[in-house]
């Protein structure tokens, strides 16, 4: 009787249609037409050439795809892993209630994920400047050091600048999230914990910690697709060069480097596809090992 009073207009799609067609135009076609690309060869000129798998295999054997790979799974960790310790950390610190000027620190915290990622890579290497950087006179000043370093041609530094890079930028980000899970918690169980004599420590660990695991996981997976794909900040830092000794040329700089300098799109839509593979196989085995570790917690609890 109510599904004969509903009307049944085509209007609705309409109105959902302009997504679809934005989406096909812009994000499928694209997809298709790159993964077509990348069994051709093709400079951006005239018409491609099918070649098969010759570009894929090709991949296989190229070591700067590998260093760039390393580069970048480097750079992500040392980035990464303290900023969701750290993020988690202030996020349940923040949300404790004696704390004063939460909104001020949030805001604060978060306030470098505003700034966009080149305007960061710019201004740090003007920071780390060789002749006028403010951190070799700041050296200097100090007594320090007698002349200024070129920071720009020392590979371990340039990596873990990179990382500071990422690192300050994101982990405001990754508070705001946390506190968003844990405001989710229901006060109900830490206020019964904290009555049966649990200290912060263990409610922490046995009660938060658990509850905000599907948090944890979010966080990893979009950490991982993220991180995976940095370019902005060692592009802007090296001028697109990747130096020293390509320390800092990251899987999509190098993607960039092949289609748009180098003009071999479809070598570059090798890369692009392989570099996809890549963060599907550690996003599943990140969420493996995390569901994992829940299951076994879940089935230790029963027992």
């Amino acid at each position: 009787m109510f599904s004969r009073l509903l009307r049944k207009d085509h209007y609705g799609y309409v109105f959902i249609a302009p997504f679809f067609i934005i989406f096909l135009v812009f994000g499928l076609y694209p997809i298709v037409y790159s993964f077509y690309l990348s069994f051709t060869d093709w400079d951006g000129f005239g018409n491609p050439t099918l070649v098969g798998f010759e570009n894929y295999q090709r991949l296989f054997g190229d070591f700067f795809f590998y260093k760039s790979l390393f580069n970048t799974l480097l750079i992500w960790g040392v980035s990464v892993i303290p900023q969701l310790t750290v993020s988690l950390v202030l996020a349940v610190i923040l949300h404790e209630k004696f704390v004063k000027g939460k909104s001020i620190f949030r805001a604060v915290f978060f306030f470098p994920n505003i700034v966009t990622a080149a305007s960061l890579g710019l201004l740090v290497g003007l920071i780390f400047s060789w002749q006028t950087g403010s951190f070799n006179q700041f050296l200097m000043s100090l007594g320090f050091i007698q002349d200024p370093i070129y920071w720009a041609d020392k590979p371990i530094f340039m990596r873990i600048l990179v990382s500071s890079i990422l690192f300050w930028q994101y982990f405001g980000y990754s508070m705001i999230i946390y506190i968003a899970g844990l405001q989710g918690i229901s006060k109900d169980l830490l206020e019964a914990a904290e009555i049966d004599g649990a200290s912060k420590v263990k409610v922490f660990f046995h009660i938060t910690f658990p509850l905000l695991r599907p948090i944890i996981i979010f966080q990893v997976i979009t950490s991982i697709i993220g991180g995976m794909q940095i370019f902005d900040q060692p592009y802007t830092l090296t001028d697109g060069t990747g130096e020293p000794d390509k320390a800092t040329l990251t899987s999509v700089m190098y993607l960039y480097q092949t289609a748009f300098t180098r003009y071999q799109y479809g070598y570059g839509s090798a890369i692009a596809f392989g570099l996809f593979i890549v963060i599907v196989i550690f996003s599943i085995l990140s969420f493996a090992i995390t569901n994992r570790k829940t299951n076994t917690e879940q089935i230790k609890g029963r027992s």
